[in-house]
């Protein structure tokens, strides 16, 4: 009698199995992906004005910016045809460029570095505990709510020769013998502009940085002054660290907005001739409306560069510092 073997399915010799069928899509999963598909859909509406409005704010200008910078204008404005490169050349060739691109970085180094400094001792006071706080945090942001042609206008007789408040109250206690010429002396042009760049940046730069502080947990300060550790090092190791985020974005805006404060320097400085006391931003306006040879091209051009030197600066300042580290830690 002969033993029967069993042997096991898909084994040698036995006849092949079925291939599995493949499963079935879950419905689920199906009807997850189409209403996916159709969300991304349903948001294509609420994208259109906003694209619109940077194609129409930001995409349009930059290209009409660049066309002008190579083309040729009359001195009237109108367009006279193409001028490839050579509005950037002239800008190069100008003698008064690097005056002005050494007053820019003396205007945007100084300001910013007093801004931030101050504004981190304004902050460190307001977060204080004091009898009419809210009225002084109320009068600190009032120099940023106004408009800035209206402030430096008001520096400006302020620190006028013949009727300046600021002379008068100098010369009537006895520390100068006669007015200081603050907006015509050359030794005190820059002094005077970057004091009132510094007035006009403190308030924001002031509640940033009291936004940052008031977001350090105070457990930690509290764990560390129960740990013996002195002011000055809870500062140090403690309150400056958790605060870089917040230093940076200060840093950061400041380093724009004071590059193209046009209002405060052009209003400060109208009075005196040529370029000795412009920045770069002033400079391009001048090309175009107060300079002997007025060129509407070289003007543009300067915008070009002043756009590419910004933006090539705040890279710059964002690889030093390591962005990515101080926003993530």
């Amino acid at each position: 009698m002969t033993d029967q073997i069993d042997v096991p399915a898909g084994a040698a010799g036995s006849p092949a199995a079925p291939a599995a069928a493949p499963a079935p899509s879950s419905p689920k999963r199906r009807r997850r992906h189409e209403s996916g598909y159709a969300s991304g859909l349903s948001a294509i509406p609420w994208l259109i004005v906003p694209v619109f409005l940077i194609a129409a704010v930001v995409v349009y200008p930059a290209i009409a910016l660049v066309r002008a910078s190579m083309s040729d204008y009359s001195i009237t404005g109108l367009r006279k045809g193409s001028a490839g490169f050579d509005n950037y050349k002239a800008i190069f060739q100008d003698d008064d460029l690097w005056t002005v691109l050494g007053n820019t970085l003396i205007w945007v180094v100084v300001v910013v570095a007093l801004t931030i400094l101050i504004g981190l001792a304004l902050a460190q006071f307001m977060s204080k505990e004091f009898v009419g706080r809210t009225v002084m945090r109320w009068a600190i942001i009032i120099p940023w709510a106004a408009s800035l042609v209206i402030t430096a206008r008001l520096f400006t007789l302020i620190l006028d020769y013949n009727h300046g408040i600021l002379n008068r109250l100098l010369t009537g206690l006895h520390i100068i013998g006669s007015p200081i010429d603050f907006l015509g002396n050359d030794s005190w042009v820059m002094p005077s502009m970057i004091g009132v760049g510094v007035f006009v940046s403190l308030p924001f730069t002031g509640y940033v940085l009291l936004a940052g502080l008031n977001a350090i947990p105070t457990d930690i300060v509290e764990a560390a002054r129960m740990d013996g550790a002195s002011p000055w090092k809870i500062y140090r190791y403690i309150t400056l660290p958790l605060l870089r985020p917040a230093l940076l974005v200060a840093s950061v805006l400041n380093l724009i907005y004071v590059f193209n404060s046009f209002p405060v320097v052009y209003t400060l400085n109208d009075r005196n001739p040529g370029f000795t006391h412009d920045t770069s931003i002033t400079y391009s306006y001048k090309l175009a409306f107060k300079a002997a040879e007025r060129s509407v091209g070289m003007s543009a051009a300067m915008a070009v560069i002043n756009v590419l030197l910004i933006l090539i600066v705040v890279m710059v300042y964002l690889r030093i510092i390591r962005w990515r580290e101080v926003t993530q830690g």
